[in-house]
């Protein structure tokens, strides 16, 4: 890592060496986390005398998931992490030289490899849509080629879980009984496998979950942890109040006990409300009984009832068992009488979307000492990407986003003259604002290989979340057919667009 250079970079150096200490990231090796072809094209750049040839790529995606509205950008850090520390090992080496594929001269120059370009990216937890460069990066194409594979599947994954969380924590607010009842993540163990696990974690937290049953997770993230006891906890004893009163006599602050490991009804709840007297008579509560099976609408209701007739209003009802956001919403509906939701692998995995989709793409590249943009051309309208170095702003009026615009990096805008906006693909769909205010989304990150971004905690991206989610419409952020959100190029961009496309026809 160089030294840095100005106040700002050594506070954002401090604050980078602080989380390579955590335990997630200490330790840990991912150069050759890495397609082979990326590798193999920067042989042949190398090969051609290329290699230090500059390029832009950015990296965005092309439809939202889960039928959402938007996506929760999230990764950021893990993305800066792994730039900090690109650098090949003699063990990594010996086996590039294992292949076979590459020459000695090529290796040598692996032996030096440090990141020294430019990266600009939305900040974590910004609100983006497709299409948006949600990160930009700039450098000799030697560099900037090989980090392509890494920086996809942090960006991709990362952003896919809080935008699934953000889903499941939004539908938990219909609840009449309970407006902001919690949402625990607890897909611990049908994470595909354990990065999946903690930094889906991670990026729950930030898409609105209030706690984690991942002690790692929160070991290295500083996420609250939450959990109390399974079905095993329960056999284990000649009896379910046996097993109540151990827990309870363990916990006495903390109790909440797991009532459906035989009959809600007809045991769990009467042994639970034995239990809760027996702690008010020390002073303390029963703070929570769990159902993870059956009918949950019926039973919460029911198990409600009994509660409050025994005196216990003051116990919550958490509900598990293979929840989502639209059981959590048929839920409210039915009037369960819920007050947390505890959701593992629907969040984690985001079971009805499993990937995001997110792609890289050159825009740019050097000819005759300059910066020259380029275009990938599809028979797919919406795969033919938009050349040149941008930026992405947001447009408000009264606080409120009224769309975003893709425009070249160069381009000034004066939001006091008014704005033609159209779609990119259905150019007859049209918009004009005037007097609005303009955020800058793309923010330096990265320059000259410097750090020059001081990463913020998940706290920050938590409020960031919650203070963008305020800027858009009920119709953008509903979850059934939501309104699709103006994002539109800039009359230099598409002008740009289609000369390429004409020259390439040509």
């Amino acid at each position: 890592m160089k030294e840095p250079s100005s106040l700002a970079a050594r506070k954002a150096t401090e604050r980078i060496l602080e989380i390579s200490r955590l335990p997630v990231y200490r330790n840990r090796h991912t150069t050759l986390l890495t397609d082979l072809y990326q590798l193999t094209m920067m042989y042949g750049h190398f090969c051609a005398g290329r290699h230090q040839q500059r390029v832009v790529f950015d990296m965005f995606y092309r439809s939202n998931p889960c039928n959402n509205g938007f996506v929760i950008a999230a990764g950021l850090e893990q993305v800066v992490w792994y730039l900090q520390h690109v650098r090949f090992s003699e063990e990594d080496l010996e086996y590039l030289r294992s292949l076979h594929l590459f020459g000695d001269d090529f290796i040598e120059a692996l032996r030096h490899f440090h990141f020294t370009g430019d990266l600009y990216a939305v900040p974590e937890g910004t609100i983006v849509f497709p299409n948006e460069p949600l990160l930009r990066f700039e450098g000799p194409i030697f560099e900037v080629q090989l980090i392509e594979s890494a920086v996809l599947t942090f960006v991709n994954h990362q952003s896919l879980i809080a935008t699934k969380a953000q889903r499941i924590v939004d539908a938990a607010k219909v609840n009449p009984v309970a407006p902001n009842a919690p949402v625990i993540e607890m897909g611990l163990r049908r994470a595909q496998n354990l990065d999946a696990a903690v930094f889906g974690s991670r990026a729950a937290y930030i898409g609105g979950c209030t706690s984690t049953s991942n002690v790692l997770a929160g070991q290295s993230f500083d996420i609250p942890v939450a959990g109390t006891q399974g079905h095993s906890w329960i056999q284990s004893f000649p009896s379910e109040l046996e097993a109540f009163r151990a827990y309870a006599r363990t916990f006495p602050d903390a109790t909440v006990l797991l009532v459906d490991t035989y009959d809600v009804l007809n045991s769990g709840v009467p042994n639970a409300i034995i239990v809760g007297h027996e702690l008010r008579k020390e002073g303390r509560s029963l703070k929570a009984i769990r159902i993870d099976s059956g009918d949950l609408a019926y039973l919460s209701k029911r198990a409600r009832q009994m509660l409050d007739a025994a005196g216990l209003t003051d116990c919550g009802i958490v509900a598990s068992s293979d929840l989502d956001e639209w059981t959590i919403r048929e839920l409210a509906l039915q009037g369960a009488q819920i007050t947390s939701y505890g959701v593992g692998t629907s969040l984690i995995t985001s079971n009805n979307c499993p990937a995001l989709g997110g792609v890289y793409k050159l825009v740019a590249h050097e000819m005759n000492g300059k910066l020259e943009p380029c275009i990938k051309v599809s028979e797919n309208p919406s795969k033919v990407t938009n050349p040149g170095k941008k930026k992405v702003l947001r447009l408000l009026k009264d606080g409120m986003a009224v769309a975003d615009l893709i425009a070249l990096d160069d381009e000034e805008l004066n939001p006091e003259q008014p704005l033609t906006l159209f779609h990119p693909i259905h150019t007859y769909k049209r918009k004009t604002i005037v007097h609005y205010e303009i955020e800058e989304l793309l923010q330096p990150i990265v320059i000259q290989g410097e750090l020059v971004y001081t990463l913020p905690r998940l706290p920050e991206i938590r409020k960031r979340v919650e203070d963008g989610l305020c800027r858009f419409s009920s119709e953008t952020l509903r979850h059934l057919n939501p309104h699709e959100y103006h994002v539109d190029l800039s009359q230099p961009l598409w002008d740009l667009k289609q000369r390429l496309l004409h020259e390439l026809r040509g």
